[in-house]
């Protein structure tokens, strides 16, 4: 978490009432998450802050803070950083913090390690290094300790000891009711005892003019020189102050810590500079500590909280607590007054007094712009335009509603004015300045204008800007267009800078051309201003015509002609107070209000920018404070910051802290990393000071990160390199494993193929000579289909043959018969009787049975062996009549067959039947067919 997210639990106060003071700030017990008292602050080489707080040693190193409580969870009184090892003095201990090397404070006591018996209940409230020595004081003994062969002395005392200080290597200390010593070579020797001195705690020791100042808590202030001592007269009262400590910096001035008034800082001339307490921003009115740190910025130990005040900075601060002034929109300083233009009026005060602002009778309301012409004040008012002088209006001039800026017409004793309704003009007549005249012909409200001889330019941040063609006496516009070959817009101005003219807007700055009234983009200023990423237009800075000025995102830019070239000179000032911004937008506004220092209006008093405060060193190096690995739900094993570790893969969740020390610049402070081995590229910008990867594969990664104050990035890139093994599974030995499992599993899958390639080969076959039996089935059915066919055909040829035959032998047979009856009617003569023989020979020829039975066979192969097969008592003439009803012939057309009557065949049936079995209901033609 960076420094300026604190926002949401800590305040930055600009201290308030008259007084100009640097930016304050105060952190709560409920940020630090450790108690409320802090008696002693140190800082170590790599400027980290430790505080000496009711639970414990509390660190901070500007983004986190975290509480290393002791191992009995006492006290701690004193803290003292000394190269690596920061010093503290307890509960009846003392001893001294190191970081190990993975990150983490590690105590160690110096009573166990140098076997040292302390005092019951003793505590110990100072530390003091010296060379090699180390000093414990408590209440009742000072703890020398040599770091080098080991040694110890101790001073002891019967009397309670105050307090003890390192003045340019010289160990003071003082006993109550007793006197002030110093110890020269391990013995205490009395510097005085006077009663002035002692009669009250004594709370610190300083130089001032190379004599010894001695302060106490409620008797004064002392010097000691040559024995003798003399009261040091402050500008200040001091009667009901109660100082519970002070420490004189590196200035030489000094800052007194007291209980219930806050803090004071004196110049070390008697000079009150400021005073702090809870109103101006402290988190209450008790200081328990004090320490400069290596920026020269203060860190108070409050009864209540830790407060840092920031006096490096190259601003102080007015705050209107009471909103007496208001929104500061303009401001000048004319005859060594400063004077503030607000939404509330008019307010004056000395520019070099502490005293209040004080208000400018008749002056009620919005003042929009201070001006300083010909040694005249003038104000623009929403009431009209008024001349000031010594804190009151000198003249009113100028009754119509809203004056917005002021400009003096070169080599006249004309002022042009621009107001709500358009332009108007002053006149200055018999050193008096009054009302002219209203410049006709142009009605709009007048803002941002400038005048180029005859020529004025008019901005007009929704209607564009205008080019008015003025009457050489001023009365009248003559001409008037707008320049449409630029965007306007709101938050757009029109400047005169270093004798050209610019159009700025959010969009860029664009130079005019004189000679043709055309603009084109200045590349130079556009690019700076992309570049910073303004954040406002460029504004004139009042009080001075040769620079301008606007708002960066972190950066205050201030723009002056360049010496040497058209390209002018920039000066950034980062930004060291968070919410300098508070300004009404669109009405931002700074004054130069003397060489060096500028004034910006805001919208609860001012900040006062000191241009000569030599700019802080914002070039830090970055750190890494932790790293831990952790499996999932498993407490985090924190690595050695100075290895390159070898990690198993289920310590593959790793959580990376770091940060920059950067205290005293209040600006954003933000990081980027990348993680080489899985990504190349730099992350973006943040403000977030850990970076946690999870679930990281295999290899080999270096960490990197880097930081950045503000614009500035740090010196260094802090890196760390790590490596995560292979999981389990991925072991040269499981591979191995794998490797050989592969090699079973490629045989057994070979041959598992090379059974089924077998089996399927065989399938094949047998498919394939299934299929050609197939074929040949189908071929030999077709074959037998048309033998077959043949055979029908055959038959149907014998059928028609048999059919022919039997035909012809019962024709045959019918003529014979018919012959034969007709010869028997005619006579009986023997001759006629022997052809009747003849006939009847011809009528029984077997040899036509055996013809017909021949035919038959061929026709129905088979039937009358069937027949026979089935019926043994049948008799050839019974064949041979079964043989004619297969042929399903008529009993009359078998009568000529057999030659016998169609009734005999009757006969010859039914005899038929009953030599065949058939039952009663069977015809013995459907029977006879159906074999």
């Amino acid at each position: 978490m960076r420094l300026l997210k604190f926002t949401l639990f800590f305040h930055i106060v600009f201290l308030g009432h008259t007084q100009e003071h640097p930016p304050v700030m105060t952190f709560p017990p409920e940020i630090y998450n450790a108690a409320n008292q802090n008696w002693g602050i140190t800082q170590s080489d790599d400027l980290k802050m430790y505080f000496a707080n009711n639970t414990g040693v509390l660190e901070f190193n500007g983004s986190k803070w975290k509480l290393h409580p002791t191992d009995d969870s006492s006290i701690v009184r004193s803290v003292k950083a000394d190269g690596s090892k920061v010093y503290s003095g307890s509960y009846m201990d003392f001893g001294y913090w190191e970081h190990n090397q993975y990150g983490d404070l590690i105590y160690q006591s110096l009573v166990e390690e140098y076997g040292i018996s302390v005092l019951e209940e003793e505590q110990f409230w100072n530390i003091k290094v010296l060379d090699d020595w180390i000093l414990f004081q408590s209440l009742s003994r000072i703890y020398m300790l040599n770091r080098d062969t080991k040694k110890t002395r101790v001073i002891e005392s019967k009397d309670e000891i105050w307090n003890i200080f390192n003045v340019e290597g010289i160990i003071y200390f003082a006993k109550k009711n007793k006197g002030i010593y110093k110890i020269v070579n391990g013995i205490e020797v009395l510097v005085t005892d006077n009663p002035s001195l002692i009669a009250s705690r004594l709370v610190g020791i300083s130089i001032i003019d190379n004599k010894l100042l001695f302060i106490t808590s409620k008797n004064g202030f002392y010097f000691v020189k040559d024995n003798q001592v003399s009261p040091w007269k402050l500008n200040i009262d001091t009667n009901d102050l109660t100082i519970y400590t002070s420490k004189q910096l590196s200035d030489g001035s000094l800052v007194l810590g007291t209980i219930s008034n806050g803090l004071i800082h004196i110049e070390n001339d008697g000079r009150l500079k400021y005073r702090l307490s809870y109103e101006k921003g402290l988190s209450n009115n008790t200081v328990l500590s004090i320490f400069e740190d290596q920026k020269n910025n203060i860190w108070l130990g409050m009864d209540i909280g830790i407060s840092h005040v920031n006096l490096s900075s190259r601003f102080r601060v007015y705050n209107d607590a009471k909103g007496k002034i208001g929104t500061v929109y303009t401001s000048v300083v004319h005859n060594n007054d400063l004077y503030l233009g607000t939404n509330q009026g008019l307010f004056k005060k000395s520019k070099d007094s502490s005293g209040d602002f004080d208000f400018v009778e008749g002056t009620s309301g919005q003042v929009w712009v201070l001006k300083v012409i010909d040694d005249q004040l003038f104000c623009g008012h929403d009431l009209g335009t008024l001349v000031v002088a010594d804190g009151r209006i000198k003249t009113k001039i100028f009754d119509a509603n809203g004056t917005w800026d002021f400009k003096k017409i070169k080599e006249t004793n004309l002022i042009l004015q621009g107001n709500y309704s358009g332009l108007h003009v002053l006149e200055n007549k018999s050193n008096r300045w009054k009302y002219r005249n209203k410049i006709q012909g142009f009605d709009i409200s007048s803002r941002f204008f400038q005048l180029n001889g005859l020529r004025l330019y008019v901005n007009h941040e929704l209607r564009g800007l205008h080019v008015l063609e003025l009457s050489n006496d001023f009365q009248k516009v003559n001409d008037t267009r707008i320049i449409d070959s630029i965007d306007f817009g709101f938050g757009s101005n029109f400047i005169n800078f270093s004798n050209s003219y610019y159009y700025t807007s959010a969009n860029g700055v664009y130079k005019l051309d004189d000679s043709t009234g055309s603009f084109t983009k200045d590349p130079f200023i556009s690019d700076v201003l992309d570049s910073y990423n303004s954040t406002s237009t460029i504004l004139d800075v009042n009080g001075t015509d040769q620079i301008k000025w606007c708002f960066a995102d972190n950066n205050l830019l201030l723009m002056s002609p360049g010496s040497l070239s058209d390209k002018p000179n920039l000066e950034e000032i980062p930004v060291s107070i968070p919410n300098f911004r508070k300004v009404v937008v669109g009405f931002e506004n700074l004054t130069k209000i003397n060489d060096s220092d500028y004034l910006l209006g805001s919208s609860n008093g001012y900040f006062v920018l000191k241009v000569d405060t030599p700019r802080q060193e914002n070039r830090q190096n970055i750190q890494i404070n932790y790293i831990q690995a952790n499996v999932n739900n498993e407490p985090r094993t924190t690595l050695d910051l100075y290895q390159s570790p070898t990690l198993n893969y289920k310590n593959n969740n790793l959580n990376f802290s770091y940060n920059i020390p950067q205290y005293g610049n209040i600006v954003d402070l933000n990081y980027a990393y990348k993680l080489e081995g899985w990504s190349e590229d730099w992350s973006n910008w943040q403000p977030q000071s850990t970076q946690i990867f999870e679930n990281l594969p295999y290899g080999k990664y270096v960490f990197k990160v880097k930081g950045k104050i503000g614009d500035t990035e740090t010196i260094n890139v802090a890196s760390f390199p790590f490596i995560i093994k292979r999981p389990w599974y991925l072991s040269a030995v499981a591979i191995a494993i794998y490797v050989i499992l592969l090699l079973i599993f490629s045989v057994i899958i070979h041959i598992i193929y090379k059974g089924y390639y077998k089996r399927q080969q065989q399938q094949l076959l047998l498919k394939s000579q299934k299929e050609m039996a197939l074929n040949e089935l189908e071929t030999n059915q077709k074959l037998m289909q048309l033998k077959n066919e043949k055979l029908e055909l055959d038959i149907e040829s014998k059928n028609r043959e048999l059919a022919i035959s039997t035909m012809s032998l019962i024709k045959k047979n019918e003529f014979l018969n018919t012959i034969k009856t007709a010869i028997k009617e005619e006579s009986s003569s023997q001759g006629i009787n022997k052809v009747i023989k003849i006939i009847d020979k011809n009528l029984n020829n077997t040899d036509d049975w055996k013809l017909f039975k021949e035919a038959f066979d061929n026709a129905d192969k088979d039937f009358l062996k069937l027949v026979k097969q089935n019926h043994p008592k049948l008799t050839p003439n019974d064949l041979k009549l079964c043989a004619y009803l297969r042929l399903n012939l008529s009993s009359k057309e078998i009568a000529p067959l057999l030659n016998i009557s169609p009734r005999s065949v009757e006969v010859k049936r039914y005899r038929l039947r009953k030599k065949m079995d058939l039952p009663p209901k069977t015809s013995l033609a459907n029977y006879i067919l159906e074999l």
